[in-house]
């Protein structure tokens, strides 16, 4: 069994007018729902063996906060340039190329793609995934080139609205 969680990014910063796209930081906001989802995911017994962000630094900050309430240690974090301007289909080539012994992955990217990429792999209907959104997708499979929407289950959706 492989356990993919889908995480994008939380909210980001605008108001910095000199910054590229990639270098946005979190506002107030994603630095308050990157680390209550983390819990939340604690919460539910969450555990993960690898976590992959884009570079960006919004979801580098993402996955360092979510990262720390999932006691994974941030230094650990790898940081995939794929993952940054990709399709849903570079999604998946992203995850297929994890390691064959990590049977528990934590995504970090951005919109539009990642809630693609969760909608193109769960049987039921993701929609789109507010920042900070996480999906949970469990694979009656033994290697992540095997997963697909035909051996996933939906374990579950959280927002940190749900959380207020």
């Amino acid at each position: 069994m492989k356990t993919l969680y889908i995480l994008r990014h939380a909210k980001s910063s605008w108001k910095f007018d000199g910054l590229s796209d990639h270098d946005r930081p979190l506002n107030k906001r994603g630095r308050h729902d990157a680390p209550l989802m983390g819990q939340e995911l604690a919460a539910r017994g969450v555990a993960v063996q690898l976590v992959i962000s884009s570079p960006a630094v919004r979801a580098i900050s993402t996955a360092t906060l979510v990262s720390r309430e999932l006691d994974y240690d941030p230094d650990d974090i790898v940081v995939d340039t794929n993952v940054y301007g990709a399709g849903k289909e570079d999604l998946l080539q992203v995850v297929q190329h994890a390691p064959a012994e990590v049977d528990s992955l934590l995504l970090v990217g951005h919109n539009e793609a990642i809630s693609e990429f969760a909608n193109m792999l769960s049987q039921e209907p993701i929609g789109s995934l507010p920042t900070a959104g996480v999906v949970a997708l469990q694979f009656g499979c033994e290697s992540w080139f095997d997963i697909s929407k035909d051996n996933a289950t939906l374990l579950f959706k959280d927002f940190p609205k749900n959380h207020k």
